[in-house]
């Protein structure tokens, strides 16, 4: 007598996917989103490209003695990773909650912690292409770093940590309108004041208050790295680490979905 067949468990069997997926998922979603976005490579790729070449070319601050390619070229560097990383995702995660994104979100089985790490592993995509095209044009232009390039790595990864944390706190805990224009106004001060295209030695006694801002930390941090006048800026460093620390912490305290 024959055995009768048996029949596949076609039951129901719902559960969340591994966090590993769920997070390179998201990552990927964000990615796209931030290079569909028209307005966004202009912030993130156009604006950084054409101050590197208009300033590079025409004499209109003393960025003092050498190539201004080569004081210019690592504060255009660290201008593009918080164009991305804090303007950028600031603006773009504060119209996610407003309309409704980050709530719908919210009841998915996406941890908090997790949509965090996904925006910010997605800012660090976008980064590495806008780091090969500038550089490609810095040395279009002249640029010709001395230094070697061994602390140039954790720099851009501590500084993009520290301004996604700024980035999603500001998203976070602000109106959409209030992020938008509070994200530019910051984004401007830290152009002007930051130490990326104005030597932070112009502005005489607040150079110690503002090398303490993350723009300035990593501004002076590579532009240290590459020119050799400091291999290891630890300063810099451990100033954007704790930027990051408290960034990110605050950010994930207080993030509302709605």
């Amino acid at each position: 007598m024959s055995t009768p067949p048996t029949r596949p468990d076609l039951s129901p069997a719902p559960g969340a996917a591994p966090i590993g997926r769920m997070v390179r998922a998201h990552t990927a979603f964000e990615t796209r989103l931030l290079l569909r976005n028209g307005e966004q490579l202009l912030l993130t790729v156009i604006i950084p490209t054409l101050l590197l070449v208009l300033f590079s070319a025409v004499d209109v601050i003393d960025t003092g003695p050498g190539e201004r390619v080569d004081f210019l070229a690592p504060g255009i560097l660290a201008l593009a990773v918080m164009s991305t990383a804090f303007t950028g995702q600031a603006i773009a995660t504060g119209f996610e909650r407003r309309y409704g994104v980050l709530k719908r979100l919210g009841v998915s089985p996406l941890p908090r912690w997790a949509l965090l790490t996904g925006k910010t592993l997605s800012v660090l995509v976008v980064e590495a292409s806008q780091i090969l095209l500038l550089a490609a044009t810095a040395f279009a232009l002249g640029w010709s770093p001395d230094g070697g390039a061994g602390m140039v790595l954790p720099l851009l990864l501590v500084g993009t940590a520290a301004f996604s944390g700024l980035g999603l706190l500001m998203a976070g805990t602000l109106r959409a309108e209030a992020t938008l224009a509070a994200a530019n106004l910051v984004y401007l001060v830290l152009l002007m004041c930051g130490g990326i295209l104005i030597p932070l030695d112009k502005f005489g006694g607040a150079e110690d208050v503002l090398e303490l801002t993350p723009a300035a930390a990593l501004a002076t941090g590579l532009r240290d790295v590459f020119t050799g006048a400091d291999a290891t800026p630890w300063r810099a460093l451990v100033v954007l680490t704790c930027w990051a620390a408290v960034s990110l912490a605050a950010a994930a305290r207080w993030f509302r979905w709605d």
